[in-house]
């Protein structure tokens, strides 16, 4: 399919939680354009599902036709076998990062977007640039503030 949209995201944790980064690349075309941007503090599900967000931000049309690889299972089960629809219903109950599922889902809405898991560090190119692009962003500074996950941290700690 020439007008589809593939996207390519990775999420990564130095401790978890402890600082994170996310990478991602989008390719429409002969086009393609990286990425990235490192926080604080965060996990490594978060900063997975960060990757899709931000990619998905990125863009300036809506109604595409869009295909994520991910190698997170936790982002492409949830998607895919309709976890997070699931939780919608319940308002997460028990469950980690309302705060970026919502964001993803008012994105979601706006196009047809399917998810493909790929294998992590093995021998997938554009899966092992965006694992650079994540940890590259989680070691350099300045860090952002997952303002999202301090609430929840800080909320827990009471």
């Amino acid at each position: 399919m020439t007008n589809q949209l593939t996207i390519y995201t990775d999420g990564a944790s130095r401790g978890n939680p402890g600082p994170g980064g996310y990478g991602a690349i989008l390719m429409w075309g002969g086009h393609r354009k990286e990425l990235s941007a490192g926080y604080r503090r965060t996990t490594n599900n978060r900063m997975e599902l960060m990757a899709v967000i931000a990619a998905l931000e990125a863009l300036t049309k809506t109604g595409l036709h869009i295909l994520v690889y991910t190698d997170s299972n936790y982002v492409a089960k949830a998607v895919e076998e309709g976890w997070v629809f699931n939780w919608v219903k319940k308002d997460f109950k028990d469950k980690k990062n309302k705060d970026l599922w919502l964001r993803f889902l008012t994105l979601y809405k706006q196009h047809h977007i399917r998810f493909r898991w790929v294998k992590g560090h093995a021998d997938n190119p554009l899966n092992n640039r965006c694992d650079q692009l994540a940890t590259a962003a989680a070691d350099s500074g300045p860090l952002l503030t997952d303002e999202g996950y301090e609430r929840e941290a800080a909320g827990a700690a009471q």
